[in-house]
């Protein structure tokens, strides 16, 4: 098969490199990819937001499976695009896709189907949302309702913050997506991550994680897109998987293909657990990043399999085959992120490491410049290491780390502390 992946990040790197083992993979193109990905396939230069741009693309060069790995092109409607030239694509049409692209359509799916989430109100103007906060007080929740590139959620511990968190929004700081916000009950637990796949039909549970979101070690300091990630994840038992799919899943795919919109490709749940009871905190509707790097070391090149299955409404033919082991990544940033960082700086010491199924590091925010890899982002490499153990993981994950030169990069050293 010739396939083509869309995305450039480091969950696109983990997927490239899960797929390239597969046998099935006869040519690989990524557009637009990174210095690492290179390695592994032909990066090309490709608007991925146009539906024409990636049909021509895949016409010229025989593609027979798109693989759309961020929420950008399928919330442009890139997958219906391509199910409309008949060519194979893994990834949720421009409606399903709302169940990450819109809180508040999320919430609806939620309320119809009974799934259980947070009490939540939806407001399209300042001062009733400031009403409303001064009616709940705090903690609340604020989030904006459309895709804020993972900046549109503040968890605001009291009113004040609230406030600023609808002024912000409000104010234009997240474009049209903080036209309309969604404000939420806060709720406690431990979260973690569920990833299904679903072909419309039938549902394929395939892995759990947990990240850490802050930037700073003890969970401290602002959100980001995500500093780190283990799986499996311990909160997540058999039982509350089982509890999850029968309550929040299935309702939900059932009621997305009542409405005419039957979901197809990777179902993301965040999940927020507590007292043995799993709540819904969001949907995402592709994986996450860097939860997509630990879940690819552990599925290797089955992930192609799957992914094909799922495109071709095969599901229920498939079973996940998992080794009884474990797997951690350290996302490596530039120092400022999630604030102000600089680009440019090399990166040595990369070409030393060893790549295999225990160990690999997937670039991110990287890029060739005067025969030397540069970062190129702000979360710039992820270094993942795969064991029997968890602690195996976290120790070939932060050998990986700490054997990269660059002095301009910053790790946290506590990935994974809930579950060691």
């Amino acid at each position: 098969m010739n396939i083509l992946i869309l995305g450039g990040g480091g969950r696109e790197h983990a997927l490239a490199w899960a797929i390239r083992q597969n046998p099935k993979c006869d040519r690989l193109f990524v557009a637009p990819g990174n210095a690492g990905i290179e390695a592994l396939a032909r990066v090309a230069a490709l608007d991925i937001l146009s539906g024409p741009a990636v049909i021509g693309f895949c016409e010229e060069n025989a593609i027979d499976l798109v693989v759309i790995g961020p929420e950008a092109p399928l919330a442009a409607g890139v997958a219906d695009d391509l199910r409309g030239a008949g060519i194979l694509v893994f990834g949720p049409s421009k409606m399903a896709a709302r169940l990450e692209a819109s809180k508040a359509f999320t919430k609806e799916i939620c309320d119809a189907c009974g799934a259980p989430t947070a009490a939540w109100a939806r407001f399209d103007a300042l001062a009733p949302a400031r009403a409303h906060v001064a009616a709940k007080g705090a903690p609340i929740v604020i989030k904006a309702d459309g895709l804020a590139a993972g900046k549109g959620v503040t968890v605001a511990m009291t009113e004040a913050e609230a406030v600023a968190a609808l002024e912000e929004a409000f104010g234009g700081a997240f474009g049209a997506a903080g036209a309309e916000v969604v404000i939420e009950e806060f709720m406690s637990g431990e979260e973690a991550s569920f990833f299904v796949l679903c072909d419309g039909v039938d549902c394929l549970p395939i892995g759990t994680a947990q990240d850490h979101k802050r930037v700073g070690e003890g969970d401290s300091g602002p959100n980001t897109g995500g500093m780190g990630a283990y799986s499996p994840a311990p909160v997540l038992t058999q039982a509350i998987q089982d509890q999850v799919m029968a309550r929040i899943i299935r309702p939900t795919v059932a009621e997305m293909a009542r409405r005419g919109m039957p979901f197809q490709g990777v179902l993301y749940a965040g999940l927020m657990i507590e007292n043995g009871t799993a709540r819904l905190v969001e949907y995402n509707v592709r994986f996450g990043d860097p939860e997509c790097q630990v879940l690819m070391m552990r599925l290797g090149a089955q992930a192609l399999d799957l992914i094909l299955a799922c495109a071709e409404g095969r599901l229920s033919e498939c079973a996940v085959t998992w080794a009884d082991d474990h797997a951690l990544t350290v996302v490596m940033a530039a120092r400022g992120y999630p604030g102000g960082y600089d680009k440019g700086s090399r990166i040595l010491g990369l070409d030393t490491l060893p790549e295999d199924s225990a160990h690999m590091v997937f670039h991110a925010g990287t890029a060739w410049h005067d025969g030397a890899i540069v970062a190129s982002g702000g979360r710039v490499l992820a270094a993942t290491g795969r064991g029997a153990t968890l602690a195996e993981a976290h120790a070939r994950a932060y050998a990986l780390a700490d054997a990269i030169d660059w002095p301009q990069g910053f790790h946290r050293r506590d990935i994974g502390w809930r579950a060691l």
